[in-house]
């Protein structure tokens, strides 16, 4: 066993191939882009606002009408691992409310990536727009503020409080009410507070009154009310209801269900009726978009939604009254940011419709019509949102060789990057779209970056695999911080003459239900060992691979993947980087579902166990090198310890990279370094130095 800590690796320790390749980016430079988030529009003065993160630094950024210029309202230094988000605007745009801090773990604990003594908080601040020293509110998350401004509404250790945005009232508790509460949403008129009660087995949808300080439930039933959303004129709210099913396993497939179902009630009296209900088969599975609702209150007395109906996410409409659903987008490719326009009679989202490995915004009548295309080209978008006078429109967006930006366009003209930043593009390659055949024949979509060599010249390879599984990668930097910083570690291996084959495994999303749904996958059957087998095959296949220097590496769900393609094909893959893996399904079921008990589930506990990596232990001989953060809410953090044992006793190699305090999605930029690093330097070692014999 070697213990490893990160650092740069010495040109003096580096292979002769890659020498050759020193006049390329470093990976300082490839992982110095700040990464945009958390975008949000104030409700007057034609501001926008978002979060962005440079090399750990996390600050909120503000461009307003006219000229739409970013700049910093915050002015945080630090590598402190303290997230911001929840944004939201007064409503005369002149300060923003946001939350500073993660939330607890299962122990109540904040995240503290730093082992900061002074120990650390999720808090709730306010600061003007125009800038200044922010102001903080009180411990608490999930911020909504009232229409008639003045007044925040939050959630603390599950209960609602309030507190004035001027300072005065101070915080307090605004009700008290059995279970864990979320989902706020005022109504238009600010005089009711709409929530979700959540109760282990069910959850009731709730208005909170606050001059009458009572609480009337929307006809609580023995099922799951979501998403509520509120009417215009505050006499109506709807969600959506599922009915309660024990059936589900988890990390295995759902195609179908008892249908859920979108509901209307009368704030008034708590009676309600659905007005759409999913058919059975098909669709029936709810699959929820990236939206602040998943119900949208449009123009015209409609709601709209997403449905799988045809195996596809796509839009639909229904009049809040009942009738039929209209079908607003259409195609194979799916639905992903979900927004209501800032004109209500229009519905705002990206998709990978006609460019099934990027994404692109779109605009669409809530009422059914013509979809227009907001973008185009060889970029990825997302994360549209549109001023309050419908004249600008702010998103981000990247490519292949361009990292994440925020963007603005307005009257829907050419798009300009706001607060560009230099970054070493020329340095990248564009990864070509292929596709692999899985060992059982199923055809997997996938990135292949290829660096340059000499003629004849056979490159050590790496095959990575996302996490989730629920994501899908992209021809150019992702969308989500944790992948776009695997798309730029992945050009690094490039640049160090590595071919890098990106899989998009089944389970994953972007292709459809049926291949999100796979059957047996995951803690069913680990049917994507398949893909798995696939993946080393096509690059033993490939002229530019050395057939005996393949390695793999991702991250959670990538990690059990990798940690899976060890134990069972050593053979094949030489060597791995599982960076916070499942190793045994029976622990990470218990984790998400204490209710779980393996030794009264003995068929399903079999199953599981057979599909994990350990399982397969007496085959495992590559090396591995094994990265975590124990205070890890994903993947607990004893995976990784019982692997070491388990690998001990097998004889095998591996090293270890542990981060004290840190989560499951590395919350420090030098964490992400010192993992990247390392993992460089483990794939020198067990693959860019071995050869052939």
């Amino acid at each position: 066993m070697k213990l490893f800590w990160g650092g740069a690796i010495l040109a003096s320790a580096l292979s002769p191939a890659l020498l050759a390749q020193a006049a390329k980016p470093g990976l300082e430079q490839l992982m110095s882009a700040p990464f945009p988030s958390s975008p949000v529009a104030s409700p007057s003065e034609g501001h926008f606002a978002w979060v962005q993160n440079a090399a750990g630094v996390r600050n909120i950024f503000l461009a307003s009408a006219p000229e739409y210029e970013a700049k910093a309202v915050t002015k945080y230094a630090k590598d402190d691992g303290q997230e911001l988000a929840g944004l939201a605007f007064t409503p005369d745009g002149s300060h923003i409310v946001y939350v500073r801090g993660g939330a607890a773990n299962s122990r109540g604990e904040i995240p503290n990536p730093t082992s900061d003594t002074g120990g650390a908080e999720q808090a709730i601040y306010i600061v003007a727009a125009a800038g200044g020293e922010p102001r903080r509110i009180g411990e608490g998350a999930q911020p909504a503020i009232s229409p008639k401004g003045g007044v925040l509404a939050y959630i603390w250790k599950g209960q609602v409080w309030t507190a004035g945005l001027t300072g005065e009232p101070k915080p307090a508790q605004l009700f008290k009410a059995r279970g864990g509460a979320g989902a706020l949403t005022w109504s238009p008129d600010g005089s009711k507070l709409a929530f979700v009660s959540r109760r282990g087995t069910h959850s009731f949808a709730g208005i909170y009154d606050l001059e009458a300080k009572s609480i009337r439930w929307m006809e609580p039933s023995l099922g799951w009310d979501e998403d509520p959303v509120w009417s215009p004129d505050s006499k109506r709210i709807a969600y959506r209801h599922t009915p309660y099913t024990k059936a589900f396993t988890l990390f295995g497939p759902k195609r179908e269900a008892p249908p859920w179902s979108v509901r209307v009630a009368v704030v008034a009296t708590g009676e309600s009726k659905p007005v759409f209900t999913a058919e059975a088969g098909r669709g029936s599975v709810y699959h929820a978009t990236v939206a602040e609702h998943q119900i949208l209150w449009a123009a015209g007395d409609l709601l709209v939604f997403p449905w799988e109906r045809d195996g596809w996410n796509h839009l639909y409409s229904v009049p809040a009254g009942g009738g039929s659903p209209k079908r607003l987008t259409y195609g194979a490719c799916e639905v992903e940011y979900v927004a209501l326009g800032a004109d209500p009679k229009e519905i705002l989202f990206n998709s990978n419709c006609d460019d099934i490995d990027r994404r692109h915004v779109y605009r669409v009548p809530a009422a059914g019509g013509p979809l227009t295309p907001v973008t185009t080209g060889r970029g990825i978008e997302w994360a549209p949102v549109v001023s309050s006078d419908n004249k600008a429109l702010l998103f981000f967006r990247s490519d292949a060789k361009t990292p994440a930006r925020a963007a603005i366009q307005i009257s829907f003209g050419q798009p300009r990057d706001l607060s560009p930043f230099a970054f070493p593009s020329e340095g990248l390659v564009e990864p070509k779209a292929v596709t692999i055949t899985a060992a059982d024949g199923m055809r997997i979509p996938a990135q292949l970056f290829l660096p340059s060599l000499p003629q004849g010249a056979r490159a050590p390879a790496v095959v990575f695999f996302h996490g989730g599984s629920r994501r899908q990668m992209l021809l150019g930097f992702h969308y989500s911080s944790y992948y776009h910083n695997a798309y730029a570690f992945n050009q690094w291996l490039v640049s160090q003459g590595y071919a890098v084959l990106s899989v998009n495994y089944r389970s994953g999303t972007g292709y459809g239900m049926e291949f999100r749904e796979a059957l047996n996958y995951g803690a069913t059957g680990a049917a994507e060992y398949h893909d798995v087998i696939g993946a080393g095959l096509f690059l033993q296949s490939r002229p530019e691979v050395d057939p005996a220097r393949i390695g793999l590496w991702g991250g959670s769900y990538g990690g059990y993947l990798t940690a899976l393609g060890l134990a069972r094909a050593s053979n094949l893959f030489a060597a791995g980087v599982d960076i916070h893996g499942v190793h045994d399904w029976n622990v990470e079921l218990k984790h998400w579902n204490p209710a779980y008990e393996p030794d009264q589930q003995q068929g399903e506990a079999k199953v599981a166990y057979e599909a994990s990596p350990m399982a397969s232990m007496k085959s495992w001989r590559s090396p591995v090198l094994l990265v975590h953060g124990d205070d890890d809410r994903n993947v607990p953090f004893i995976e990784s310890v019982m692997i070491t044992e388990a690998l001990r006793k097998q004889g095998v190699e591996f090293e270890q990279v542990v981060y004290p305090d840190e989560v499951h999605g590395f919350l420090r930029h030098e964490n992400w370094l010192r993992t990247f690093h390392a993992a460089s330097d483990f794939f020198e070692r067990r693959l860019a130095r071995k050869r052939t014999q």
